[in-house]
């Protein structure tokens, strides 16, 4: 039943994302919004929330361990596993924003200020506030740097109906969200099955489950030669995931850091976000740097285990 259960909910989160990028899209033409922006908030944000909601929810139960380990892991798998595939998959990257400019400091400052706020072993509720703080600055960033820029001529052509599109983009996100959820609950149940811990659980399968639909939307954008949105969607959410789900998660119940148990993992987070700008900075947008991503993220994998 669980493997079942893990078919009908990828297919969930395959059919709600071309309803969230077809409609941010659609969204981003109508205000003449660029599709990184687009993708590094609404996108960014909803694809966030099976994170948000599942490490505040250990949060409030006082599982401080699996609320830091989800936000780690999943930057990892959505930098290592979804920028790798988006690399590999995609026909032709060539984002129209300037990205190492404008936009890689957004892919290691927060994990920056996650190390200088840990390092007495505690992210307190004031700490989780600044978190929000800096995802306001974060936001407020974007829209200051928005670029307009050409957009999808079938899309164009389309009157722009707000309820619609609204009701279209909500029904995707519920897919996404709903499917993302049932993905990780049945996997865990397989993975359980087999006899793998815990500890691996909330790691990899939980991190890796709450990364699918960043996963799904952002190589379906790529494969539609919409890479702004994919790799904004991809910064975007590691700047949700430190700053909205740590900083919520934190004022819920100040969160314990043991340096010495995630030190490992923290590296792997931290190296994968400098890989992030080193591409950027060097314009790697291709096949090369996604089988790199991927071997570093087989390496982490291999050595955690």
């Amino acid at each position: 039943m669980d493997f079942l259960i893990f078919i009908i909910a990828m297919a969930a989160l395959i059919y709600g994302a071309d309803f969230v990028i077809k409609e941010s899209e659609r969204i981003a033409l109508h205000f003449n919004i660029s599709s990184f922006v687009i993708g590094a908030t609404l996108v960014a944000v909803g694809t966030s929330l099976p994170e948000m909601a599942v490490s505040m929810s250990a949060s409030a139960k006082g599982s401080a361990d699996i609320a830091v380990a989800n936000v780690i892991g999943s930057t990892i798998f959505n930098i290592s596993l979804v920028l790798g595939l988006v690399f590999l998959l995609a026909k032709n990257i060539e984002p129209k924003r300037d990205l190492f400019a404008k936009d890689s400091a957004w892919s290691i400052f927060p994990i920056l200020i996650f190390i200088l706020m840990g390092i007495d072993g505690r992210i307190s509720m004031f700490d989780g506030i600044l978190f929000i703080c800096m995802m306001g600055a974060y936001l407020l960033f974007l829209i200051n740097s928005n670029s307009i820029e050409q957009s999808d001529e079938d899309l164009s052509k389309d009157k722009f109906n707000w309820i619609k599109t609204l009701v279209l983009l909500l029904i995707g996100f519920i897919f996404v969200i709903v499917g993302a959820n049932f993905a990780i609950d049945s996997a865990g149940n397989i993975a359980r099955g087999f006899g793998i811990s815990e500890w691996i659980i909330g790691l990899f399968l939980v991190a890796f489950g709450t990364s699918l639909p960043e996963l799904i939307i952002s190589v379906k954008s790529a494969i539609n030669n919409n890479a702004d949105l994919a790799i904004g969607n991809i910064i975007g959410s590691n700047v949700a995931n430190f700053t909205m789900v740590l900083g919520l998660s934190s004022i819920i119940n100040p969160l314990n850091v043991d340096f010495n148990s995630y030190l490992f993992d923290i590296s792997a987070a931290f190296i994968v976000s400098l890989m992030l700008v080193f591409i950027t900075a060097n314009k790697l947008y291709n096949k090369s740097a996604g089988i790199a991503l991927l071997v570093v993220l087989g390496l982490v994998i291999q050595n955690s285990l």
